[in-house]
């Protein structure tokens, strides 16, 4: 059985008391097995630090990165290195995110770019894939998923630090959600896609997360289908409920 993933992108929210508040009321409070599941938080790159000196020792909670520079160290005004963030001792960064396709000009093959480079630098990726409405209406749902899967894989040398993670775009921050058997349905094809292209190996390994409007009601319906192992959680991991949607990994049924 593949180990569930909990992701929190915490995105450009929470100012200093937020986060002291929700570091000891939330994260600080999570328990869980972590033979059977991982979590990875990810606030901004200001806050990494300030949330790593606020963890209790004992906490398994992991930190990431929001994103990472597709370039190596040098003239990149603003840009945080995937180097520089494995000497500070983060091993963990989202890539592809859709607001960062969106607004930011990261297309796939900045993405790709931006994979090779973490891998290259020890960091795992959270690597983001998804559609808008407009395409999943025009039946274009898995083309669109498959091109931005394939510049991933593309980028890949080692699986092991990779998962991936399913978000339509339409259903992120909207309240929205892909159903349990919509979300299935994607995440059985592109397990398909990665056994018929790279490995089945990779295929049968390799986390595949849900995101998108991911709440304390659907989590426990939908860490049940067979191809999810797991949520990248968006504004729901500012809140409480959070601790219920990493509970959910207690009821994956083998």
């Amino acid at each position: 059985m593949r180990r569930i993933l909990i992701g929190g992108n915490w995105k450009s929210n929470g100012d200093l008391n937020f986060i002291k508040n929700h570091m000891k009321s939330v994260i600080n409070t999570l328990k869980f097995d972590t033979n059977k599941c991982e979590v990875v938080i990810s606030p901004t790159t200001l806050h990494l630090e300030l949330v790593r000196s606020l963890q209790d020792k004992e906490s398994q909670v992991q930190i990431s990165s929001q994103n990472v520079s597709a370039f190596p160290e040098g003239a990149y005004t603003g840009e945080v290195t995937a180097r520089q963030l494995k000497d500070y001792g983060f091993n963990w960064t989202l890539i592809g995110h859709s607001e960062r396709r969106q607004y930011f000009g990261d297309t796939n093959e900045v993405v790709g770019k931006k994979t090779k480079i973490s891998l290259e630098n020890g960091l795992s990726v959270i690597a983001c894939i998804g559609e808008r409405l407009e395409e999943r209406e025009s039946n274009k749902t898995m083309e669109v998923c498959l091109s931005q899967l394939e510049a991933i894989a593309n980028a890949t040398s080692d699986w092991k630090r990779v998962v991936i993670a399913y978000e339509p775009v339409w259903a992120i921050g909207t309240g929205k959600t892909a159903s349990n058997e919509q979300a299935q349905e994607v995440h059985g094809q592109l397990r398909h896609w990665l056994s018929k292209s790279v490995s089945k190996e990779v295929a049968d390994s390799v986390r595949i997360l849900y995101g998108g409007s991911v709440t304390e009601q659907n989590a426990n319906a939908l860490i049940n289908q067979p191809d999810i192992d797991g949520f990248l959680v968006g504004g729901a991991s500012l809140k409480a409920g959070f601790k219920t949607i990493v509970d959910a990994y207690k009821n994956k049924k083998l």
